[in-house]
């Protein structure tokens, strides 16, 4: 790490606490350091002491959040209770505590509760995991909540799906620091890409979107990301955007890197395999992130992940089969 920055991660810990979303972005990150990539991380509790997990593991913590001085990335990992409680003595004091002294901050599935709590996504886009994505749109109402995405970053914040997400999450701020090579050689090691097929298709399309210095294209944007199914044709996009046809295009090529349809095509990709991972049928799929049809469904999943949609949902979906 000579004549690099160094990257300190910092992952608060609490009791209740689901272990996987302390346990992969940990390594992630040990990994990416192991290869090369300018990481040290830190867990911390809120007195230094260890915690329960929610599988009854014993977790020590290196560090009061007291003992933490300025970081780099904080990351608030989940639990079972977040949705449903008030959170834990001490756990918003440790959040706001140190989000004021990291450069950005990452939460993990539930985690997102607790950045909402602490005013951390008031007038953001964020997503949690899609169990709980309307109780967190209810109670915070100034947060736009997307429950579809695999991780939403919006600013310095980073919120992540469910559980596994912490992997994704993680994978794409490799990527943002240390560059695409070192991501791929992390993802590779850890055999990730089984998981979630395309290559870099679980790395969400909004977050590895460079932001367009144009305003009326960024509005566009998250117009697409926030609704994918509506009509996004080049006229109705142009339209909405106050710019012709060719400017918009224009603009889309060189400051988003794609053509408008490769990009609404990409966000409605995204959104049928979250759907589909959530439970949602091969036609509701289609039809809700925009799609269409079946068939166009199908084309879009063979030819950019390689798979029908109904062997990605038997394999990757996250809910039981009906009994």
């Amino acid at each position: 790490m000579q004549g690099r920055e160094r990257k300190d991660i910092t992952v608060l810990v609490y009791d209740g606490v689901r272990l996987m979303d302390v346990a992969a972005p940990l390594e992630v990150f040990g990994t990416a350091a192991g290869l090369g990539g300018a990481y040290t991380q830190t867990v911390c509790s809120a007195d230094g002491g260890p915690v329960i997990t929610s599988t009854g593991t014993r977790l020590h913590a290196d560090a009061a959040v007291a003992e933490v001085g300025r970081t780099h990335t904080l990351v608030v990992p989940g639990s079972e209770d977040l949705p449903h409680h008030p959170p834990p003595a001490g756990l918003l004091d440790a959040v706001t505590g140190l989000a004021g002294r990291s450069a950005r901050v990452a939460s993990v599935c539930t985690g997102a509760f607790a950045l909402a709590a602490a005013g951390l996504l008031d007038g953001r886009r964020a997503t949690t995991h899609w169990r709980h994505a309307a109780v967190l749109a209810r109670r915070f109402p100034a947060v736009t909540v997307d429950p579809d995405a695999i991780f939403v970053r919006d600013g310095r914040t980073y919120t992540s799906a469910g559980v596994t997400a912490g992997i994704d999450l993680a994978l794409a701020l490799v990527e943002d620091d240390e560059g695409a090579d070192l991501a791929r050689e992390v993802a590779r090691d850890l055999v990730v890409f089984l998981q979630r097929p395309g290559g870099q298709s679980q790395f969400s399309v909004a977050a590895r979107t460079p932001s367009p210095q144009h305003d009326a294209l960024r509005g566009l944007l998250r117009e697409v990301t926030a609704d994918p199914a509506a009509d996004h044709s080049l006229p109705a996009l142009a339209r909405r955007g106050g710019l012709s046809a060719r400017h918009l295009t224009r603009l889309f090529n060189e400051q988003v890197g794609s053509t408008p349809a490769a990009y609404v095509e990409s966000v409605r990709l995204e959104a049928a395999q979250a759907l589909l991972e959530a439970g949602e049928s091969v036609t509701g799929a289609a039809r809700r992130s925009g799609l269409g049809s079946d068939e166009s469904l199908r084309r879009v999943f063979l030819r950019r992940l390689g798979v029908t949609p109904s062997t990605y949902r038997a394999r990757f979906r996250t809910t039981a089969p009906a009994s």
